[in-house]
């Protein structure tokens, strides 16, 4: 059987319940999502790369083997070609991120023709979480339960500590 398989890229620091709304609604179109987490020049994680795959692997549990979490340091159109993989899942939460993530996927295209986006919109109740946003709430003691999964409350905790 061949997979219809999505990668969904981005930093995950943390994962938020955004990341996994939009992985909810992906595994309606798709059989398979492929959390990629990359290496950026432009974003510095301060989390090792190995310690957000953890973290996003342990989220990834409640799919039952529907999702993967890999890192990867290629280009994504590289790594999309590698995986088998025909499609990329972007989240859309405001105008500019459209803008942004319009760019990207016509860079993309222009590297690999082959190669489908496919934009969701967030769901409303998690249009404003960022991993940014929670990663400041909980550096300052704030209550981030609201907006992640009860893992990444705990190793964030663990993290500011």
């Amino acid at each position: 059987m061949n997979k219809n398989i999505v990668v969904y890229p981005g930093s995950f620091n943390p994962i938020t319940n955004g990341h996994t709304d939009l992985v909810d609604r992906a595994l309606h179109l798709f059989d398979h999502v492929i959390l990629a987490i990359g290496t950026s020049a432009q974003k510095d994680p301060k989390v090792a790369l190995a310690d957000r795959i953890a973290l996003c692997q342990d989220v990834a549990k409640q799919y039952d083997g529907r999702v993967s979490v890999e890192g990867f340091n290629t280009l994504l159109v590289d790594y999309v070609t590698a995986k088998g993989a025909r499609f990329i899942l972007r989240g859309l939460r405001t105008v500019t991120d459209f803008d942004y993530e319009f760019q990207m996927a016509e860079m993309n295209r222009s590297l690999a023709p082959h190669i489908e986006y496919v934009f969701l919109p967030t769901s409303k109740d998690c249009s404003f979480i960022s991993s940014t946003l929670v990663r400041e709430i909980s550096a300052m003691g704030g209550d981030i339960s609201q907006f992640v999964d009860p893992k990444v409350v705990i190793a964030l905790a663990d993290q500011t500590g």
